[in-house]
Parts: C-alpha cells; sequence; structure tokens
C-alpha cells in the first residue's frame, strides 16, 4: 500500500515575459559591418532612433542604458581595428551601438522545473508556525539553455503554502574573477575535461604552484600569438574556458530575490547550469551558509560545480573535483558526520553512491550506496536533493525511472551516525505522475531537488513533467514508521 500524500492546490508556471537584456555577437567581421554603418549616421538620426528605444525598453529593463553601455564597451577591441577613437563617441551613438549588440532573452519561455527549497535566512516578523522560504529552480529558454531563477514563498502554520509575486525585471550578477587556483587541482580537472595534454604540459611548467587568473590569462595569450594553428589556438581558449569556471556573481542589494537569475558564464556552462540542489548547511560553530550543487554543460562535457552564498546576493562558484565528482545528481548532506563532510553521488548514471571529505570541493573513493531495486526504478535511481535529518535517521527523497522512462519520486532511510547503512526504502513509489501531470515539455517525469520539513510535515516540490512545478505534503512520522516497516529486505 503506498502513502497517503497530498497534493497542494499551488502551481508556478512559467511566465515568457521575465527577459534579460543579454548580449548579441555574431562574429568579429559581421561586428565590424554594424559598426561601420552605425558611424555612418547622422547624430540626429542616431538620437531618433535610440530616443524611443530607451522609453520603450526601459519599461521592461531595471537599467538599459547600463546595460546597452556595457555591451558597446565589450567591443573596443574592434573600435580601435576600425581606427575608431571609442572615448569621442556621443553618449547617444554609444547607446545605438550597444542596442545593435543586445537581445531579450525569455528566461522561462521553454520550462520552468526541478526545484529545491531552503529556509530564507531573513525569518522576521514570522508568526509561530510560519516559515518564510526560497525556492529555486530550473528556467529553460530557447536553445534549451537552463538557468537558475528563484521566488520567495510563505508557508503558514496550517502548511498553505503562498508564492510570491515575481518582480517586473530581471538582473543578471556582476561577475568577479579574483580566484587564485591550486595548479594540481585545477590541470587534474583539465585532463578530465580532454584539453590537448601538450598544451596543458607546457602551460602547467610556466605556473606557480598557486597562481591567479591573470598571470594565467597572461601566458596563455603569449602562448597563442606563437601559434599559426587555430585547433592549437583553441586548446588554449579552452583552458581559458575552464579558468572561467571559477568566478563569484555579486547581485545589486536593490533587487528581490525573483529579479535575481544566475545565467551560464563560463563556456564549460555554456549550455545550461542543471538542477541546483540548494542546502542550507550548518557549521560546526552552529553558522549556517547555503550550498548548492548543481551540473555545468556545454553541450558535450559534464561539469560538477559548487555555489555557496550566505545571503543570496553573493555567490561563490567552483568545479567539484576528484572520483567522486563525475556525473549529476550531488547532494551535499546538511552538516558533517563524523567530523568529515558527506556528499551523495551518482557516478554511473544508475545507481546512488555515497563519500566522505575532509574538503568540501574534493569527493574521492566513492562507496555504492544503492542499486535499483524495484520495478518502478529498474532503469535508475537517484536523489532528489540534500538528505534530511530526523530523529529516525537521514529521510533521502530519491527518484526512480521505470517503464515508458516514467519518473517518479521514492524515499529511503540511512542510519544518522552512519549514512552508508540503508535503515529503509520504499517498496512503492511516494508520488507518481497523476493525469493531470503527464503532459508537458516531457511528459511522464515527476522530479525534485529537495524538499523541506514543516509543522512535522515533510513538504516536497516537485518538477511536473518539466513544465511548471506543483508542491506535495506527507505526514513525517507516518512516512518514517513505513520506511522503517518496508526496511531493506
Amino acid at each position: 500500500m503506498r502513502l497517503s500524500i497530498e497534493r497542494k492546490p499551488i502551481r508556478v508556471n512559467p511566465d515568457p515575459r521575465r527577459v534579460i537584456a543579454r548580449f548579441f555577437f555574431n562574429g568579429n567581421d559581421r561586428a565590424k559591418e554594424v559598426l561601420q554603418r552605425v558611424m555612418a549616421i547622422t547624430e540626429e538620426e542616431a538620437f531618433g532612433i535610440v530616443s524611443p528605444l530607451l522609453q520603450e525598453y526601459s519599461k521592461r529593463h531595471r537599467n538599459i542604458t547600463r546595460v546597452l553601455n556595457r555591451h558597446c564597451s565589450k567591443l573596443k577591441p574592434l573600435f580601435e581595428e576600425l581606427g575608431i577613437d571609442f572615448d569621442s563617441l556621443t553618449v547617444y551613438r554609444k547607446l545605438l551601438i550597444g542596442s545593435y549588440f543586445t537581445h531579450e532573452y525569455s528566461i522561462e519561455s521553454a520550462a520552468f522545473f526541478n526545484p529545491s527549497i531552503v529556509a530564507d535566512p531573513d525569518q522576521t516578523e514570522m508568526e509561530d508556525g510560519q516559515r518564510r522560504v526560497i525556492i529555486s529552480f530550473r528556467a529553460v529558454g530557447e536553445g534549451h539553455i537552463s538557468s537558475i531563477t528563484f521566488r520567495r514563498a510563505l508557508i503558514d502554520k496550517y502548511n498553505n503554502i503562498s508564492v510570491l509575486p515575481a518582480g517586473n525585471y530581471i538582473d543578471e550578477a556582476e561577475i568577479v574573477r579574483n580566484a587564485v587556483y591550486n595548479k594540481k587541482l585545477f590541470f587534474d580537472k583539465a585532463v578530465i575535461t580532454q584539453i590537448n595534454i601538450d598544451v596543458l604540459h607546457e602551460l602547467e611548467g610556466k605556473l606557480d604552484h598557486h597562481f591567479e587568473y591573470s598571470n594565467l590569462r597572461r601566458i596563455i595569450l603569449d602562448s597563442q600569438r606563437l601559434q599559426e594553428s587555430d585547433m592549437k589556438k583553441l586548446e588554449y581558449d579552452k583552458v581559458l574556458w575552464l579558468a572561467d569556471s571559477y568566478y563569484e556573481i555579486v547581485f545589486s542589494l536593490d533587487t528581490d530575490i525573483s529579479d535575481r537569475v544566475i545565467f551560464p558564464i563560463s563556456e564549460y556552462e555554456r549550455k545550461g547550469i542543471e538542477d541546483a540542489r540548494f542546502v542550507q548547511f550548518v557549521n560546526e560553530d552552529g553558522t549556517s551558509v547555503y550550498y548548492a550543487t548543481y551540473t555545468a554543460y556545454d553541450g558535450a562535457l559534464i561539469m560538477p560545480k559548487l555555489l555557496q552564498t550566505n545571503d543570496f546576493y553573493n555567490f561563490k562558484i567552483m568545479p567539484l573535483y576528484g572520483a567522486g565528482a563525475q556525473n549529476k545528481n550531488l547532494a551535499l548532506f546538511p552538516r558533517k558526520v563524523n567530523g568529515k563532510y558527506v556528499m551523495i553521488s551518482r557516478i554511473d548514471g544508475c545507481n546512488n553512491y555515497i563519500m566522505y571529505s575532509d574538503k568540501i570541493n574534493i569527493w574521492e573513493k566513492p562507496v555504492l550506496l544503492q542499486q535499483p531495486k524495484f520495478t518502478w526504478e529498474f532503469v535508475q535511481i537517484g536523489n532528489c536533493g540534500s538528505p534530511i535529518e530526523t530523529k529516525e535517521g537521514w529521510l533521502m527523497i530519491t527518484h526512480g525511472v521505470g517503464p515508458m522512462r516514467r519518473y517518479v519520486l521514492g524515499a529511503s532511510l540511512l542510519q544518522l551516525d552512519d549514512p552508508t547503512i540503508e535503515i529503509g526504502r520504499l517498496k512503492e513509489p511516494l508520488l507518481v505522475p497523476n493525469s493531470d501531470e503527464r503532459e508537458g515539455y516531457v511528459p511522464n517525469v515527476l522530479y525534485s531537488c529537495g524538499a523541506i520539513v514543516h509543522n512535522n510535515k515533510l513538504i516536497v516540490p516537485y518538477g511536473v513533467s518539466d513544465s511548471s512545478t506543483a508542491f506535495a505534503e506527507v505526514d513525517l512520522d507516518e512516512l518514517l514508521n513505513k520506511l522503517k516497516a518496508d526496511g531493506v529486505d
């Protein structure tokens, strides 16, 4: 018998009106042609074109003039090649040039799914039994490019969920590149990404044990100038793309959390930032920090990455290393166990593994934890977010893939002091697609990237056929009792 589970009467749907203004570039030759055409018109014509543009798009973007100026500035090397003095351009001509190299991108136009949920750092003015939460989503737009977006929600004492309306503007963050790289770790990761080994050996020999981004970039540019082969130059670019995978992003303090989007930045994530699993991690001194594991995808290679924040304004991002960080589905435990970080992974695409580490970004020696057991998970089993600590053990929501590639949710219970030991696993799914949830961008798929316990109820946000997000609730004690009763036989 399956557990009774309550679906909440709320659905979060994508909104194609939510757009960001992105840099639009079709290559140096075409860009130069556009620049020459814009430079050929008079100042009066330039003002006449850009003035109504500013009036129209200022209603759609928080600071469109800042965006257009930034995009125009990206073209400075081309201005130099054309013999044009950038600094002598008038304000309106710069804005007009920037507009020709800007396009709107609807971040949620294709899909909106795979949520995770954590307590908001700000719990002020909450009454007993209430909680303010932050929900992250995987948003997909044109070209199937994924990004991370957020909504704030309130859960009341009756576990009713109210998702607050999204803001009118969306902001990308300012990017800060100030990482110091460990040479061994950096080049170990470079080998995995299949960059030319001769190029790696050359650069490795020119760098100190710890190096900064600016040093690496200078050495790469010097090496590229000596190369005639475009293919060899590309291999040097790939090393720089890997370095670009380490960065910090900073959002303006005047943005609502629904205005903030984490869009692919580095070349190694240009096709998407997928399935972020956020968790509130409690340090040994009682302080907490938020982490999220996610998958960066460049169209061919997968790179697991880690995101860290205290306030959801400032984020640090870095790749994850090691034999246990080689595929999708990494989920961090919300605290150390026996003095070590703990992570669930699915390195072979089929089974759940568990691993321990002294360092949060290095994961070696994965140990097999779970294999598909029941018919509804014969294709694969994986986690649906970070395990949740309960009095009976670590509660881990799982997903299973069965006939007709149907994704369903399950649950497992791991021993508190030794989570390598599985205490119980539901014999029947916790949640399966009903008739209203089967149709969508990817049919017959329910998927979650994190749940939360509130008022002794487990609340699970879940993606509905990759098209929208719904919520379900189950009594925690009933679930734990069922898991212990089902056991692992």
